[in-house]
């Protein structure tokens, strides 16, 4: 075996394992919703912290959803031999890094890149927004 169909088969290992673990809590998340639902012989504040509940486990359900679906990109990817290569600079990424997000698709560099950008971006239109709303509140 070489050493890329090593790590092949490792990423492919790694990819599976994550996803099945994916599936598991997703599946056990929504028969957890599913069985929560009675609200009898509470009080408002009981109903109400319930509500904030199922508010952050719907959240949380979205959320490992949303990796489940990545994941399974990434499966596709690493069948079509593109998976652990970065979209931007065409590098491979890191396998430290594809172990703690398997679904990564920039190297850490240019992940570090967009976020810097984004950031920039995101702080332009608040100083512009700031500008326009409250003239007079410019630097506080």
């Amino acid at each position: 075996m070489t050493d890329d169909s090593t790590r092949h088969a490792d990423l492919k290992r790694m990819l599976s394992e994550r996803r099945c673990e994916l599936q598991d809590d997703v599946r056990s998340r929504v028969r957890d919703g599913r069985a929560d639902r009675a609200d009898d012989g509470r009080d408002d504040i009981d109903v109400s912290d319930a509500g904030m509940q199922r508010d952050i486990d719907f959240a949380l359900l979205q959320i490992r959803a949303e990796a489940l679906t990545r994941v399974d990109e990434a499966l596709v990817r690493l069948d079509a031999g593109k998976y652990g290569f970065c979209f931007v600079c065409e590098c491979e990424i890191a396998e430290r890094r594809l172990r703690a997000l398997p679904f990564a698709v920039r190297c850490q560099a240019c992940e570090e890149r967009r976020e810097q950008a984004q950031g920039h971006a995101r702080q332009a239109a608040q100083r512009r927004g700031s500008l326009s709303l409250f003239p007079d509140a410019v630097g506080f």
